[in-house]
């Protein structure tokens, strides 16, 4: 722990001092015409913003720059896949798991510095303290964020990490989904406005079948019990002729693995850990049908326009999902609301370690059964 303590104070060292270092070695130096975007999170959060790479890579405000980008290792593939020819440079990190790696820390702050960016601009409406430190580290001429609330850091490293940015945008209240978070942002940098109607993920036309489920969540208290998801998998399995697949990463094994051994269906093929992104992007897009708590699977599902079916709990109710009215293509939600919806995760109720939220335990296997069947007709 002590180690730990004192690699913790490094990082911090290098995440929120050498900027200032960094800047005055910036003053002898005139920045290339290069853009360094960073958005470094979640999948589905990547989802939400990648559409607006194109738009900002043909602006009349970029005209002739290098767009470069600094992602999160988890979408790797699907960046390179899909996003490579608006990108001239990608840098892939896991910002969650660099805490105590001072080196690596330095390492990519380094290779970002002498990147020698004009701008730089991190879109996340929730900043934390690495991606901001290594916002700083880039001492460009221009850096963009939003001014942000303090549910990604302490206070104490915000009023330090707000400096390191040239310009800070006030999200206005009314803005909630986070696509248009997004589409916010890029119209205040580019000073235009900006037509999306959602995000899209283009993929080949194909014949839809097969359902496709996936249990997993991110946190686990975050996500539908599995034993729910068993029950629901049975009645998939026994009211379609189709392949019900099951599906997550690595680290949804031991659990996907249960659920699969308690139906035993002839009908239920577990592929968890067995696809890369691409390929399940592939997979997801061909499905009939998809079931998944709020995850990136659902988002996935809704950029490529297959119907799904999202079970929701009240954390961040509206900002990822559900998806506005007026969006095609929008997963069905199934929630149990609750006053304290909203709560950030900062949940106020006493449960055990293994134990779902309430707002998404509350949820029944009959209700989620009811919303498949809205968006899919079972042949049996």
């Amino acid at each position: 722990m002590a180690q730990n303590r004192n690699l913790f104070r490094l990082t911090r060292f290098i995440l929120l001092k050498l900027p200032y270092l960094f800047r005055l070695l910036a003053v002898f130096r005139t920045p290339r015409k290069r853009l360094l975007i960073i958005k470094a999170d979640a999948i589905g959060d990547y989802i939400m913003f990648r559409n607006y790479i194109e738009i900002i890579k043909h602006s009349a405000k970029f005209e002739g720059y290098e767009l470069h980008l600094l992602g999160n290792e988890i979408w790797k593939d699907l960046a390179l896949q899909y996003d490579a020819k608006y990108i001239s440079k990608f840098y892939f990190s896991k910002p969650n798991q660099i805490y105590y790696n001072p080196g690596v820390v330095f390492k990519l702050g380094w290779k970002l510095f002498t990147g020698n960016y004009e701008f730089v601009l991190n879109p996340n409406s929730t900043r934390n303290f690495i991606i901001d430190g290594l916002a700083g580290l880039t001492a460009a001429k221009h850096i963009i964020g939003f001014e942000s609330d303090t549910e990604g850091m302490p206070l104490k490293y915000k009023v330090k990490t707000d400096k390191f940015y040239t310009q800070r945008l006030q999200l206005p209240s009314s803005i909630q989904f986070e696509f248009y978070r997004s589409q916010y942002f890029v119209e205040q940098v580019l000073g235009t406005a900006v037509k999306l109607r959602q995000p899209v993920i283009e993929t080949p036309p194909v014949i839809r079948q097969g359902i496709f489920v996936f249990p997993g969540a991110g946190l686990k208290k975050r996500g539908w019990e599995a034993e729910k998801f068993a029950a629901l998998i049975q009645l998939l399995c026994l009211h379609t002729t189709q392949t019900v697949y099951i599906a997550g990463g690595e680290n949804e094994t031991e659990v996907n693995n249960s659920i699969a051994q308690q139906i035993g269906a002839t009908n239920l093929v577990n592929l968890t850990g067995k696809t890369t992104m691409p390929q399940l992007i592939a997979a997801i897009a061909s499905a009939a049908l998809v079931i998944a708590n709020d995850s990136s699977a659902v988002h996935i599902a809704a950029a490529t326009g297959t119907p799904s079916v999202c079970i929701v709990g009240g954390g961040h109710f509206g900002r990822f999902v559900p998806y506005p009215d007026d969006m095609e293509n929008r997963p069905l939600c199934v929630y149990y609301k609750m006053p304290c919806y909203y709560c950030n995760w900062e949940c106020i109720y006493d449960t055990a370690p293994d134990e779902a939220f309430p707002c998404i335990g509350n949820i029944s296997v009959e209700q989620v059964w009811q919303a498949a069947r809205l968006k899919y007709t079972f042949d049996i």
